[in-house]
């Protein structure tokens, strides 16, 4: 199988592997990382500039503009929430390929499926253990 570009064979994606197909693992997973990185830092420094214009602009500001700006302020904190998490995940998933737990649900020890690797490479749990756990959630 193929998770964006590495090669992952087998039903889990952390037994059987070649150191190379390890390194290929490991690398997509390191470019997601580095790409969210860079991502996070741009959302950062874009968050900064809107603070910064909001102090030295906010003098006769109506309802309207405030809640405006108060929108913008919550939609830059939910962007760096979400990729802040996501970093936090591509990094967990490195620690799981290091310790070759990854490929394994977190919940049931099973393999998950590798067609949920493929697309979301940064996966701890199978289909059925993220169900239950939304659920109890919800």
């Amino acid at each position: 199988m193929l998770v964006n570009g590495a090669v992952i064979t087998g039903k889990g994606a952390s037994k059987g592997r070649t150191a190379e197909e390890i390194d290929q693992i490991r690398a997509v997973l390191r470019g997601r990382f580095d790409d969210l990185s860079a991502e996070y830092e741009e959302a950062l420094a874009e968050n900064h500039a809107l603070r910064l214009a909001e102090m030295g602009d906010s003098a006769g500001d109506d309802q309207a503009d405030s809640g405006s700006k108060t929108a913008e302020r919550d939609a830059a904190s939910s962007l760096l929430r979400t990729l802040s998490d996501r970093r936090t995940q591509a990094e967990h998933a490195m620690q799981r390929l290091e310790d070759g737990t990854y490929g394994n649900c977190e919940g049931c020890s099973n393999p998950i499926p590798w067609e949920r690797l493929e697309i979301f490479p940064s996966a701890t749990t199978c289909v059925h253990c993220k169900s239950n756990r939304e659920r109890r959630a919800g």
